[in-house]
């Protein structure tokens, strides 16, 4: 060979490598990641709840672009399933190494003599555009592309066994919608786990997998096609069924949906609660129950907190039931509302710890009028009539509000508003003055968590620690609050079934058969209905309202949550039932009689060195003089056939008022023993009790139409 035919010999082997080299260049695939890089990095869409014991609570979606569950291995997806779709996707996956030649060979004699080309793509070839979004981009059709995933394939084929592909293939498949994987697709297709598929169920999965977004009737033909048995008959209901609305996934409980969105932030997250799964469920049904029972013209939400005393585990969480609920989203346990009387038991357990009263102290429930920045404040009771004298106890049990204001000018606003900041009750963000005479009704707002962990302060004699709600929250040592004494005592005021029976009845749903203390409370335009109570080794919390705000109809203390409360302490307590607790030291008992009040003679608990055997009633001459009638804010409306001469406002003065007269507006009536007051002109008007030395006492204002 001369020397020209030496470079056109080398020319050609350049060029042939040149191309070679272009080919290798072009075709060449991106670079995947092992089997054990893709399980790493396998990040699932949803976050599971479990409970104290490992059972599955709840799961949360975090991720919404893509619906994966955890990662499914192999050995715990049915084998029918397997072989299935392996039959569908890639017969002769078993025997080639991640191409199979003849299928590729087929679809391009297909495409020659221009019939529809059959599919050739193995699972190592799927995989490969599943690891590698430019493998399986859009219009990614070219033959220049098909060899790039055809050496992608081979090169799974290299590293990874069968079962690898086998597995990850199943978990990275696209089925329907955004379900990615078999986890997610057995499970919001037919409510099973990848184990429990049957002959059926994997063929309509196969059926989906060319196809995922496939109306019914197709996948139904594709499924009959891939039976091979001649009978597809049940195929079109199936897939319709499969296909139809979003069933409930049947495998997660949902037990606590509202725990489960405040917990679970990360996907993947698997976050083991305090809760207990029976407790949990024992809770859900008496809500459901008495939600049902009211109806949703009368209250449509509810929450349940259920607290181990001796650890502050919360055993039970539920924030709501949905059922007839307009928001059935908004965590209920954990919304800041308005607290009615919950919050008195706080403010008498302060009044006995400062040596204020003692429950067998005689509070006055009688008209009040207090003034403040914004006018006359005049509280009242639930019911709207007044007991007249009544003691601590009698006043706390029967939550009567014009005691408990009066109790409240003895504390003081602001050293109470701080004892329940100390206690829990982190809604309090303002000053006493901001909240005034009307936080001993409970006009702040609180969470029920708040309450639940208030209230088993005064189970644990005082001492508060914030509640556990994950297994690994940290066990706070708890603070004293209260002390031990006054929570005692507090505790068996709350516990007495006598003490409250003149508000309540003797057969209330707040007795039970075993030692108990609880209190309802009901808030402003009832709103807001609460029932708080502890046994010795639970406390257990109750709202029941409606989430919007809007007033609860014909729902009273006893008949909104204390329902409620009553069976799951009866559930929880069993046939052992809660058992009294032993007074500290530093409490003694004496027996007491009672003179001016109705109350009978009864043991009665005090602290150490203020007991006193006889409780009576003030008399006139040392009490301040005061207008008991008319109350303050009255409206008095004038018969218009009678004549106006003839009808009398009757005005009643108690206390040492002997010297004292009565101003009308600003003409004198004279002395407070004068006749009836003959109605004056319509309008609003102002009766002032006046001392001898010109001085206002007292005042009331009233309207006259």
């Amino acid at each position: 060979m001369g020397r020209r035919g030496e470079h056109w010999a080398l020319a050609a082997i350049v060029a042939v490598a040149t191309l070679f080299g272009l080919a290798d260049w072009f075709t060449r695939p991106p670079p995947l990641p092992g089997y054990a890089q893709v399980r790493a990095a396998w990040r699932p869409s949803e976050a599971w709840l479990y409970d104290r014991n490992g059972a599955l609570l709840d799961s949360s979606r975090v991720d919404f672009a893509t619906r994966r569950l955890a990662w499914t291995p192999l050995d715990q997806i049915a084998p029918i399933a397997r072989a299935t779709i392996v039959e569908s996707e890639d017969k002769r996956f078993a025997h080639h190494g991640g191409v199979d030649w003849l299928a590729l060979a087929g679809s391009a004699r297909d495409r020659l003599s221009g019939k529809r080309p059959r599919g050739a793509s193995t699972l190592a070839m799927q995989l490969a555009g599943f690891l590698s979004g430019n493998l399986a981009r859009p219009g990614a059709r070219g033959w220049l592309d098909k060899l790039r995933q055809i050496r992608a394939a081979r090169g799974i084929a290299d590293d990874w066994s069968r079962d690898q592909i086998l597995e990850a293939y199943l978990n990275m498949a696209g089925f329907r919608g955004e379900a990615q994987g078999i986890g997610a697709a057995a499970l919001g297709l037919f409510g099973k786990t990848p184990a429990a598929l049957t002959r059926d169920d994997a063929l309509l999965l196969a059926a989906l997998l060319p196809n995922p977004q496939a109306p019914a009737e197709t996948v139904a033909r594709r499924a009959c096609a891939l039976s091979h048995d001649g009978d597809c008959g049940r195929f079109p209901a199936l897939a319709a069924s499969m296909l139809g609305p979003a069933r409930s996934l049947a495998l997660d409980p949902g037990l606590a949906p509202h725990l489960a969105d405040r917990l679970l932030r990360k996907p993947g997250m698997r976050v083991t609660t305090t809760l207990d799964i029976d407790v949990q469920r024992m809770a859900i049904a008496a809500l459901r129950r008495q939600l049902l029972g009211l109806g949703a013209t009368r209250a449509r939400d509810g929450a349940v907190i259920v607290v181990d005393n001796a650890s502050g585990d919360v055993l039970a969480y539920v924030g709501g039931i949905g059922g007839n609920s307009t928001s059935p989203a908004v965590d209920a346990a954990n919304a800041y509302r308005q607290a009615g009387s919950t919050l008195k038991p706080f403010l008498y357990a302060q009044a006995i710890e400062k040596g204020y009263l003692t429950p067998a102290s005689i509070l006055d429930d009688t008209p009040v009028q207090l003034d403040t920045a914004s006018g006359l404040y005049v509280p009242q009771n639930y019911d709207r009539a007044f007991k007249g004298p009544v003691s601590a106890r009698a006043a706390l049990a029967g939550s009567l509000n014009v005691p408990a204001v009066r109790t409240l000018l003895l504390v003081g606003v602001d050293p109470f508003r701080d004892r329940l900041w100390d206690t829990g009750y982190r809604g309090l963000v303002e000053d006493g003055s901001y909240y005034g005479f009307s936080l001993a009704l409970g006009s702040a707002e609180v969470t029920l968590a708040e309450q639940a962990a208030g209230y088993r302060s005064l189970a644990r004699g005082g001492r508060w620690s914030p509640l556990r709600l994950r297994a690994d929250d940290p066990r706070e040592p708890p603070r004293a609050i209260t002390t031990p004494q006054a929570a005692w005592i507090v505790a068996d005021m709350l516990s007495d079934p006598v003490a409250r029976a003149g508000t309540f009845g003797l057969d209330s749903a707040l007795r039970l058969p075993f030692w108990a203390a609880v209190k309802t409370g009901t808030s402003k335009a009832m709103r807001d209905n609460w029932c708080v109570g502890f046994s010795d080794r639970f406390t257990v919390a109750v709202w029941v309202g409606n989430v919007e705000g809007d007033a609860m109809r014909a729902v009273s203390g006893t008949s909104g949550a204390a329902p409620v409360w009553r069976d799951v302490m009866l559930a929880l307590e069993g046939a052992r039932g809660g058992q009294e607790p032993l007074p500290p030291p530093g409490v003694e008992a004496r027996r007491v009689t009672f003179a001016g009040t109705g109350e009978q003679p009864r043991r009665e608990w005090f602290l150490a060195g203020t007991s006193f055997a006889h409780a009576d009633v003030a008399p006139a001459e040392a009490r301040r003089p005061r207008i008991a009638s008319p109350v303050s804010g009255s409206v008095y409306a004038l018969d218009p056939d009678i004549p106006r001469d003839r009808q009398r406002l009757a005005v009643a003065v108690t206390g040492a008022a002997a010297t004292h007269r009565l101003r009308l507006d600003t003409r004198d009536l004279g002395a407070v023993d004068s006749a009836p007051l003959t109605f004056p002109a319509p309008g609003r008007h102002q009766l002032a009790l006046v001392d001898i030395a010109g001085r206002t006492v007292d005042r009331v204002t009233f309207t006259v139409r």
